[in-house]
């Protein structure tokens, strides 16, 4: 698995954990529905100004976003 794999399934994680669908992530970090889509697919580089809004949209700080075991 590549990282861009790798943060893609974690953000998918962090999202679903949260309860919230691509719409409402898209709509509470103002980053686009199909980027979300593509990047929690795997299918996009996602950049890392967008990285941060979607983390802290997601209640987690990049420090912690980067210490998960997806990423060991």
């Amino acid at each position: 698995m590549d990282i861009k794999e790798k943060i893609g399934k974690h953000l998918k994680n962090l999202r679903t954990d949260k309860g919230l669908t691509q719409e409402k992530l898209s709509y509470e970090s103002d980053v686009d529905k199909t980027y979300i889509s593509e990047v929690e697919n795997g299918k996009r580089n996602i950049s890392i100004i967008n990285l941060e809004k979607l983390i802290v949209t997601l209640g987690a700080s990049v420090k912690d976003f980067f210490n998960h075991k997806d990423f060991e």
